[in-house]
Formats: C-alpha cells, sequence, structure tokens
C-alpha cells in the first residue's frame, strides 16, 4: 500500500473532506497535503543527513500529522513524543537520537541539540507556497518510517524502528479489520491513544490511508467524562480504537450506550488483554457493534492477528473459563510457539511467542547488541523474513493464539508495554530508597494496578500516607504517570529467595 499515494488521491477526490481534527483545530485533506508538502521541501532544504531522525513533540494537534507526512516526503523518519512524557525522559530520548530538527507543536519543551521549531513558525512554513518538490526523496521501503520510544529494563526508553514496509505491510491488512476498505472511507475514527503509543498507529493511519476522519481527544477531555460523551456523540464516531481498560472506564457510566452514540459500529481493541467481562458489557449496550480483539507488541508494528468476538464465541469461552484468544495471524505473518532452546512447541502446549513476517521492525534504534538478543532472519515457505521473540507466553489451538502473559518482568497495563525493571531503577534514584522491587496485582489475567516493596532508613518510622505521597511525587520528575505504582509499601527488609534475589512471588501475595 502507498500511503503518501492514498492521501494524495482523498486530497484531490475530497479536498474539504476532514482529515484530521481535534477540540480546538481541524485540516481538510486538501490543507493536510499542501501543508505537509510545503514542510517536506523546508526539512529537505534546512537538514543534512538524511539518517538523522526529527522529533515531533506535542499531543493531540493536527498540525503534528503535517509533520509526521513531511518527515516521511522528506525522506526522514520521525520520532513522536507527548507532552505527558516527563521532561527528563524526554530529554534521554533526545540525546540518543541527537535530531537535527525539533518540531514543537505543543507546550514549550526547549533543547539544546539542533534546531526547534515551534507551531507558530510551522504555520508560516506551510503558507509559503513552493514549486520545490522535486527536492524530495520520500523513504524508500526499507527505510524507517517513525520510531517509537517504549519501556527499557535498564531505566532509559528503548526506540522501535518501523520502515515504511512495514506500515504498508500493516496497512493492507488493518483497512479490512471489521469491514472493507470501501466502507471506511469518509468514516469517523476515534482517536485516544497519544502519538507517542503505538496504538495511535491503528486509527491515525488506517483512517487516513482509508480516506476517512480522525477526531482526537486530548488528556484534558478524557478526563472529563461529561464532555468526552458529549464528543462522542456530536462527532458521530463509527470506528472505536482503544485499550479494553479505557472502554471499561467508559463502561461505568450507563450514558455510554448505541442509545447515545448511534453511529458506533466497529470497536477494535489492542494493547492489553480483553476480558469476557468488557465483552458482555458492550454487547449489551452496543448491540449492533462488530467487537475486534487483536494482539501484537510494537516490534511487529500495532498487531498481527485479530478475532471477531462473536456471542457464540463469548458464551464458549465463558463456559471454559478461559480467556478470549487473540485470533488469527494475519497474511504475511506467521506465529509460532518455541520452547526455552528455540524449538517450535505443538498446539496446545505453552511457550513463547514468536512472530515472523512483513511487519516486524528492524531493530532498536542504534542498540545493536539488544537487537540482537530479540530479533532473527528466517526463511518460512521459500521467503526471507525478519522475527521477534516477543516475551509473551501463550499457545497455538485450532489455529488461533491465545496470549498467556509476559514470561519476564514486562507487563500491560491500560494498554502500555511497562518493563517492571525501569519503575525499578527509577524508583532507586529516589534519594530515601534503598531497595524496590515492584509486583503487578492481576485480576481476571488482566494486569489491574502495581505495587512498589520499598526499604530505605530514611522512611522508618513515617507514616504509610506520608511515604507513598513522596515517593509519588518524586517519580513524577522520571515517570510517566501511568508507570507510577498505585501502591507503595514499605518494608524493613526485602525477602529474598534461594536464589538470592528478591522473592518476588512472595511479595505478590502481599501487594493487595
Amino acid at each position: 500500500m502507498d500511503i503518501l499515494k492514498n492521501i494524495r488521491e482523498t486530497a484531490l477526490a475530497h479536498p474539504k473532506r476532514c482529515a484530521v481534527q481535534s477540540r480546538e483545530q481541524k485540516l481538510t485533506y486538501e490543507e493536510l497535503e499542501e501543508y505537509s508538502n510545503r514542510l517536506a521541501v523546508w526539512i529537505a532544504k534546512n537538514s543534512q543527513d538524511r539518517k538523522r531522525p526529527v522529533i515531533v513533540y506535542g499531543h493531540k494537534n493536527p498540525y503534528m500529522v503535517v509533520c509526521f507526512l513531511a518527515c516521511a516526503k522528506a525522506g526522514r523518519s520521525y520520532v513522536p513524543q507527548d507532552i505527558c512524557i516527563p521532561v527528563s525522559r524526554v530529554d534521554e530520548t533526545v540525546l540518543s537520537v541527537e535530531p537535527e530538527l525539533t518540531f514543537v507543536v505543543e507546550g514549550d519543551y526547549q533543547t539544546e541539540i539542533g534546531t526547534e521549531i515551534r507551531k507558530d513558525e510551522i504555520e508560516e512554513i506551510v503558507k509559503q507556497e513552493t514549486n520545490e518538490t522535486d527536492v524530495l526523496q520520500p523513504l524508500t521501503k526499507d527505510e524507517v518510517w517513525y520510531i517509537i520510544f517504549t519501556s527499557g529494563s535498564t531505566g532509559k526508553p528503548k526506540g522501535v524502528e518501523i520502515t515504511r514496509d512495514c506500515l504498508s505491510h500493516y496497512l493492507e491488512w488493518s483497512v479490512q479489520l471489521g469491514s472493507t476498505m470501501k466502507e471506511k472511507s469518509g468514516a469517523h475514527f476515534m482517536n485516544q491513544a497519544p502519538f507517542s503509543f503505538d496504538l495511535s498507529v491503528m486509527d491515525l493511519y488506517t483512517s487516513l490511508v482509508c480516506g476517512g476522519t480522525l477526531y482526537t481527544m486530548d488528556k484534558k477531555m478524557q478526563s472529563d467524562y461529561s464532555e468526552m460523551l458529549g464528543f462522542l456523540e456530536q462527532s458521530e464516531i463509527e470506528i472505536w480504537v482503544s485499550t479494553p481498560s479505557f472502554a471499561d472506564m467508559c463502561l461505568a457510566d450507563r450514558n455510554f450506550c448505541g442509545e447515545k452514540i448511534k453511529a458506533l459500529k466497529l470497536f477494535l481493541f489492542c494493547g492489553e488483554v480483553l476480558t469476557t467481562a468488557t465483552v458482555e458489557k458492550l454487547k449489551e449496550r452496543f448491540s449492533e457493534a462488530v467487537i475486534i480483539n487483536t494482539y501484537g507488541p510494537t516490534e511487529s508494528t500495532v498487531a498481527v492477528t485479530d478475532v471477531t468476538i462473536t456471542e457464540k464465541l463469548l458464551q464458549e469461552t465463558i463456559a471454559r473459563g478461559k480467556s478470549l484468544p487473540v485470533g488469527h495471524e494475519k497474511p504475511g505473518t506467521y506465529i509460532e510457539i518455541w520452547d526455552k532452546a528455540g524449538k517450535v512447541l505443538p498446539e496446545g502446549e505453552q511457550g513463547e511467542i514468536v512472530i515472523i513476517g512483513d511487519t516486524v521492525s528492524c531493530g532498536y534504534y542504534m542498540r545493536a547488541d539488544l537487537t540482537k538478543k530479540a530479533f532473527f532472519h528466517c526463511i518460512r515457505d521459500g521467503k526471507a523474513y525478519r522475527g521477534y521473540k516477543t516475551g509473551d507466553a501463550g499457545y497455538l489451538k485450532g489455529g488461533q493464539l491465545y496470549y498467556n502473559g509476559r514470561i519476564d518482568l514486562q507487563v500491560k497495563l491500560h494498554g502500555y508495554r511497562i518493563e517492571i525493571e525501569d519503575i525499578e531503577n527509577n524508583m532507586v534514584r529516589l534519594p530515601q530508597i534503598d531497595h524496590a522491587v515492584v509486583v503487578p496485582n492481576l485480576e481476571e489475567g488482566k494486569v489491574k494496578s502495581l505495587t512498589a516493596f520499598v526499604t530505605g532508613a530514611q522512611m522508618a518510622g513515617k507514616k504509610a500516607s506520608e511515604i507513598s505521597r513522596q515517593v509519588k511525587n518524586g517519580l513524577k520528575e522520571f515517570l510517566p504517570v501511568y508507570m507510577i505504582p498505585k501502591k507503595i509499601k514499605y518494608i524493613e527488609t526485602m525477602p529474598m529467595n534461594n536464589h538470592g534475589k528478591a522473592d518476588r512471588k512472595y511479595l505478590g501475595g502481599l501487594a493487595e
């Protein structure tokens, strides 16, 4: 699929159709095409190194999308950074990328590395007509389109590189989920996830290549339920893309239903476990809507499997007392279950989920060591592919994949992939903490919250509420809010297991 060509064709056929709309601003397809062309020319003329990614900092402003497309047209990959990410963490990403250009679309972020271009400057650039598009050399199929930085076990984020080809192959599949590409033309898509989170790729690019309209919900709107419900009604959202947790939050209000949000006809879920309880409520409230469960890590370009949750499948799953499947693999993808020795296990046996196919990332940005550990090359059916060892546990049954959580210390919480060690390494940066162990709290096989156990002489004798408040406030300097443990529990000494390591299993029993 030619992403840029699809957008250009929609701009010619439906120039005044809204492409992206936020609370305060919108851009038509004509504007999106013209503005991204002009900004791309500016990028090509004002940056020298094609291999240096561009940082795009902001939240839900449509001009972030202008920047994304301009980078691709100018042959540069981009790194999205959200205003909700702590400045210290953004700084770490900027230091690892060393960009020539940083577009600050929203917020007041500043860096001493490269050149900063703020929104008012971007708006001036895109107003200037130009015929110099011949200077543009768009990304080739093997070049990196975007880099998403995710939680890393060392306490520092790592950048997942997704090539133009990976994104194109993903979109060839995603445009058919739940309805045809033709049926999605002009459809209204909901954007819940920040652009720095790869779930947003599902709504943003699927919408754009189908000629749909993307309605973005900013953080403020998501915290005001009455405003959000009004937004869902007024924007006539037809295609919902979110984590299951976000849907759970909405379901807490009885007004979240088909009688109020009449246009909604398709739910697409990714990022974490979709429970039968959530599906039951959705089917009760939105009886005519299609619900699709998907699975995939950032390293495989958003998702690689899907299954439509029919009433029959739901009832069979409830009767078995098991988790819902995450579905069959998409075309161009092979799902295998490996044991610790790398041997493919037979159907029904649990092991590590391994993804092989045409949407697997080319690796981690400037981290050959990490890339070598997780990625590999192989031949399947006579064709060369990249493969990725997910670290996820699962099994295959009847051709469908079942996800059984993380093998290591990585968890999914509210759709975000989090390395437990990342949190722990940042917790011990606080002067009052000597040792920290974080454990997940599970409900129906789904991580609902995190509890941190901490030691440190400075905390002895203090009230639990005071310790919790001080630790959480201190962590805000280093971690996004979604990574901060819900509970902080002080203990005098850290329990150890027979291997001389912190006894996580024992602590897990104390977490609640």
